[in-house]
C-alpha cells in the first residue's frame, strides 16, 4: 500500500521504505517515520501537495513525492 492509496483519516503502519538516498532516508527517520509507526493522513492540500500526517502524536507536511517513498500496510480499526 503507497501513501496515494490513502483516503483522509486512513490510518497505516509504516512497514519499510523504497530505494532513496540514505541520506533522505534519515531524515524520514529522524523526523519519527520508523517501521511500525502508524500514521493518519490528516488532509491533502487543494492541489494535491503538500499531505498532512499525524505521527507520533504530532502534525507533519511532506510533499507527496517524499511521502510516496513509506511503504504502508493498512492500519487495524
Amino acid at each position: 500500500m503507497g501513501i496515494t492509496d490513502m483516503k483522509v483519516g486512513d490510518r497505516a503502519e509504516i512497514t519499510g521504505y523504497t530505494v532513496t538516498q540514505a541520506g533522505y532516508r534519515a531524515k524520514l527517520l529522524a523526523l519519527g517515520l520508523t517501521r511500525g509507526a502508524t500514521i493518519q493522513l490528516i488532509g491533502v492540500a487543494p492541489m494535491g501537495d503538500p499531505m498532512r500526517l499525524r505521527v507520533r502524536g504530532f502534525d507533519l507536511s511532506l510533499r507527496k513525492n517524499e511521502a510516496t517513498i513509506l511503504q504502508l500496510r493498512a492500519a487495524q480499526k
